[in-house]
């Protein structure tokens, strides 16, 4: 094992390069975004703006969606297109949007607003997704950390503060390769979560299937569909699911969508009535010529894979070079998702950050991955591979385990 001072010889001639590099949001790379050229001609090609019901998509109409992309999404996701709404160009809108209209109408008969509560709370599955504790947040609403296994979030847990609680009125959750760690969700786990019994009738499970078509291997993991096994128990209005093309094909212009069940796709839709007359249809017409069946969208994911998987594979051949000495230092090999989770020595992260940084490399902030970006134990760094080329990844993964060694030994020093 290499002394301090040989680390900061190495560090600081990574630190005398001037680099810039960036692994710290999950980007599609340009090579990714050109897979979805097509879609720029798609309707000019032709001229033909109608969907396949006749609806004129340049007109008003049609606020839950063009029906080729309701099926399209339903076919992603297991559902009945039935219960799909189709929206803009954001998942992100969409969940934030529910949420909203939970707070200020409630989101059952019966139930007040939740904003009348004096106090609500939310379960966090951690390391989760930063960008769901900040909606949360947002909206004042405690958030509660739920640790994860290599199952999935801890259902014990869950359970039992589910059936205890009144003021918990959700959950949010990543079921398929989550956002950092790329664990999915076992089927055990999935049951658990469908057959849950909340004190609050109005608890609602925020369910973000962002990577459930986003495999990277010939060996992808499988999803127990939510609503299916929900029905059995009666708790089908529980789960508000939620999906996109963000990583599909343009990430700040493809289509969302929201699966429920039959009584919240109503209640919804007589929400998004007074919210707008109809989301983008042109959008959505340009994809359903794109992808004409579910086969074709995952020829576009296959593609993908093939330009993603390298660049994770070169963040595993370094990290197994450079960190396999360290003690408490792992990281997970998912089959699918857009990130790895890098766990380290306890108070080591916001150390290994700020090395990074001060050498010219960017990651996500230490603690993003907890809700009020809090990790516990300051031992994790999200690390998102995808954007940078493959020769910037080898640079920065290798300069990333330089900062991780400089703060292990320094920290064994003091």
């Amino acid at each position: 094992m290499k002394t301090l001072s040989q680390i900061i010889s190495e560090y600081n001639a990574f630190k005398s390069k001037g680099l810039k590099l960036d692994m710290s949001r999950g980007k599609p790379a340009p090579d990714q975004l050109d897979l979805s050229e097509r879609l720029l001609t798609a309707v000019a090609a032709n001229g033909d703006c109608f969907s396949a019901d006749g609806t004129d998509c340049r007109n008003y109409g049609l606020l839950d969606g063009l029906p080729e992309v309701k099926k399209l999404f339903a076919d992603m996701l297991g559902v009945n297109p039935s219960n799909i709404i189709v929206g803009g160009n954001s998942s992100l809108n969409l969940m934030f949007d529910v949420l909203s209209r939970a707070m200020t109408h409630g989101v059952a008969d019966g139930c007040q607003p939740w904003s009348k509560y004096e106090k609500i709370s939310f379960l966090c599955p951690v390391p989760g997704y930063d960008r769901h504790f900040a909606i949360t947040e947002f909206f004042g609403i405690h958030m509660i950390n739920i640790p994860m296994d290599a199952n999935g979030p801890d259902m014990d847990l869950i359970e039992k503060l589910v059936s205890e609680d009144e003021t918990i009125k959700g959950c949010w959750c990543v079921p398929k390769y989550s956002n950092p760690t790329g664990i999915t969700y076992s089927d055990e786990v999935v049951e658990r979560f469908a057959k849950l019994k909340p004190k609050a009738k109005d608890f609602r499970v925020f369910w973000d299937n962002a990577y459930v078509v986003h495999d990277l291997t010939d060996k992808p993991d499988t999803l127990k569909e939510i609503f299916a096994e929900a029905k059995k128990y009666g708790n089908e209005d529980m789960f508000y699911e939620f999906a996109s093309t963000s990583k599909i094909t343009y990430a700040g212009a493809g289509v969302a969508c929201i699966a429920a069940s039959e009584s919240n796709i109503k209640r919804i839709l007589g929400w998004l009535k007074f919210q707008t007359i109809g989301f983008d249809k042109m959008n959505q017409l340009r994809h359903a010529k794109v992808f004409k069946s579910i086969d074709d969208l995952k020829a576009q994911m296959r593609a993908h894979a093939d330009l993603i998987r390298p660049k994770f594979e070169v963040v595993y051949k370094v990290f197994g070079e450079l960190l396999s000495e360290y003690k408490d230092v792992s990281w997970t090999k998912p089959n699918g998702g857009y990130f790895i989770s890098l766990q380290l020595p306890k108070n080591t992260a916001k150390r290994v950050v700020q090395l990074a940084k001060e050498a010219g490399l960017v990651v996500t902030p230490a603690g993003a991955p907890f809700p009020y970006g809090i990790d516990p134990d300051d031992s994790v760094i999200r690390i998102a591979p995808t954007y940078p080329s493959v020769e910037e990844l080898e640079t920065a993964a290798r300069l990333l385990c330089c900062c991780v060694a400089y703060a292990i030994c320094e920290q064994s020093q003091n």
